[in-house]
């Protein structure tokens, strides 16, 4: 008894970063609908201007956070998504150096649990982790000094792309991995980091960064876990469908940098960060949410083959994102918006739905 209460009450601990996660996520939409001119009601214009902060860093960065705190199963990781929940409410109150600093705590407080991780098993995975996270704490720091907001967004979706590169090799172990195919990741994982050394994302050419997008999409598209269980139903196809989609669009984005570097167009920046923040991590979430949440929440999810509905119209919107980008149309950008929005909406309502009328079918 005195087990079961402890546990649920960690379980209510974790509901605080959940909610200020799903906060972040929709004033970052906020933000980015008045950044694509819209007039919202009670427009706040300051809110725009932390739009990536609210989506990487309060959305993606808490959950991360929390994911990594309840597998590693101890109280003092926890502080790593409470301080990154602390730094959303700082963007939100109007004193951003104050979130930036929080943030890059919360980095510091996942990079320390991440070290204790591979000094009991070191492996190219939690070194890959490990940097993924330094490159958060990087570009955090990099924007608390002033930075670009493109050398800034450069660190930061390295964060993204290296934590969930790494946490799929993890679980691509028990395919037996060879030394030559850790080697090209490993390659692949030094060319970003180079790339965002250099500030590709504010440069005419980025011919590192696209190399090593390129790798990770080759090497997670051969090597990937999710290849095995496309060939199972229900729930794990569903999941491997998003996670193979959004290796994918690394590939895209591999040929976005090199047809149309950052600075090439007047969006194709905003091309090339789409397809990774919406193509790639958003298609992640999809495809983990089945297992990470009733990990964190402890409720039990139950798939529902309608679930691949607002799949598909995720990755339609990035095809609309960038579409309206290079057409440097205004009402596809927009659509692509809504179609997002609508999408995340409509995943969230798949899953209560089944989860509910499963539950309701136990106690009949």
């Amino acid at each position: 008894m005195r087990v079961a209460a402890t546990l649920a009450s960690w379980r209510r601990l974790r509901l605080f970063p959940l909610s200020i996660s799903a906060l972040s996520l929709a004033l970052g939409f906020y933000g980015g609908f008045i950044r694509l001119g819209i007039q919202l009601p009670g427009g706040v214009p300051s809110i725009a201007d932390f739009h990536g902060a609210f989506m990487i860093s309060g959305f993606l960065g808490t959950v991360i956070c929390l994911e990594r705190a309840v597998a590693l199963g101890r109280l003092w990781p926890y502080a790593g998504p409470f301080l990154s929940s602390l730094g959303a409410i700082a963007l939100l109150a109007g004193v951003p150096r104050f979130g930036a600093l929080a943030f890059a705590s919360a980095g510091a407080v996942m990079l320390a649990a991440l070290a204790t991780t591979a000094v009991r098993q070191f492996a190219l995975f939690t070194l890959v982790l490990s940097l993924g996270t330094a490159c958060w704490i990087a570009g955090t720091l990099q924007w608390l000094l002033g930075g670009f907001t493109a050398a800034v967004t450069g660190w930061w979706l390295n964060f993204l792309v290296l934590t969930v590169a790494a946490e799929r090799l993890e679980l691509s172990r028990m395919r037996d991995v060879s030394r030559p195919s850790q080697i090209v990741f490993a390659g692949a994982t030094l060319l970003l980091l180079l790339g965002s050394a250099r500030s590709e994302f504010i440069e005419s050419w980025a011919p590192l960064t696209a190399a090593g997008l390129l790798g990770y999409a080759a090497w997670l598209l051969r090597y990937d876990i999710a290849r095995r269980t496309i060939q199972l139903s229900g729930q794990p196809r569903f999941s491997a469908v998003a996670i193979l989609i959004g290796h994918g669009w690394l590939g895209v984005t591999c040929i976005l940098l090199l047809v149309a570097p950052p600075s090439a167009t007047a969006f194709s920046y905003d091309a090339s960060v789409h397809a990774i923040t919406i193509g790639f991590a958003l298609s992640m979430i999809f495809g983990h949410a089945p297992i990470i949440l009733p990990a964190v929440t402890g409720i039990r999810i139950q798939f529902s083959p309608l679930g691949y509905a607002p799949l598909i119209l995720l990755h339609i919107s990035v095809v609309l994102r960038i579409a309206g980008d290079f057409l440097e149309s205004a009402d596809l950008r927009l659509a692509s918006g809504l179609a997002t929005i609508v999408a995340l909406a409509a995943y969230l309502v798949t899953i209560l739905l089944a989860s509910t009328m499963r539950a309701s079918h136990r106690t009949v």
